[in-house]
């Protein structure tokens, strides 16, 4: 499987990728420290820069999938929710990407207030739209404690599919959902060495401390921004593994 992702920030979709064994072919993030971060830890990955001035095109064909956690601060209750007004809501350009790219599967993400935003006008505009350019979409709200962090952090995660190979994932019915490897949110096990202070390190995010390992100007500040826009990897792990089983029926 090639996967590339977009606004990949320090590259928590790269890692879950990485775990699955899979080729990360390209990322995209403008923001100059996550660039070194991706440019260090996945250097055979081409990087893009601004995805508002990218052609993609080149890459049709080549992705299997492609994730991308929109920025989240139009639509986030710690800010102001100016949603479509603000000039951070990106999902125009990422959905003008998947159209040159044409992946077989997207995985989006955003916080929870991309739901009720407006009446949750976007949260249906991502769906309706990507049904339009061919895909079945399942929308998931995915915790991180699902994975036994010690932090809730509710997400909203779009799962798509393209239905035009001729194989329906039926997801409506939960089908895909089922196949997702969570627990309710109780105690830790394997995050009880991971510290919960965001300020030191970002492990209460799934993110090894090593991913930000880059001696830059700015760097613990950034580093904290960093990982409080970054996803949780266990969590995208486990959609990828639920991905994984689909192709293998697929291929059946």
């Amino acid at each position: 499987m090639t996967h590339a992702s977009l606004f990949s920030g320090i590259g928590g979709f790269d890692l879950a990728a990485e775990w699955m064994g899979w080729e990360n072919l390209f990322h995209c993030e403008w923001n100059p420290f996550g660039q070194q971060v991706l440019k260090h830890h996945f250097p055979n990955s081409i990087s893009y820069n601004d995805i508002t001035k990218t052609d993609f095109s080149i890459h049709r064909g080549q992705v299997d999938i492609l994730t991308g956690g929109f920025p989240c601060q139009p639509y986030s209750s710690a800010g102001k929710r100016l949603g479509t007004e603000d000039e951070r809501h990106l999902w125009p350009e990422m959905l003008r990407t998947i159209q040159e790219v044409q992946p077989r599967w997207v995985v989006g993400e955003n916080v929870l207030g991309l739901t009720n935003w407006n009446g949750g006008l976007v949260f249906n505009e991502v769906q309706v739209e990507l049904e339009a350019k061919g895909y079945e979409v399942q929308a998931f709200i995915l915790p991180a404690c699902a994975k036994n962090a010690p932090h809730r952090r509710d997400r909203v995660w779009f799962v798509a599919y393209s239905n035009k190979v001729g194989f329906s994932t039926k997801m409506a019915n939960g089908k895909l959902g089922r196949k997702f490897g969570f627990t309710k949110c109780d105690k830790s096990n394997v995050w009880d060495t991971f510290s919960i202070k965001s300020a030191i390190c970002g492990k209460d995010d799934g993110l090894p401390t090593q991913l930000d390992s880059i001696t830059i100007s700015k760097w613990r500040n950034e580093s904290i921004k960093a990982y409080g826009n970054a996803i949780v990897p266990q969590v995208a792990y486990e959609i990828f593994k639920a991905i994984n089983e689909f192709e293998l029926m697929i291929n059946k």
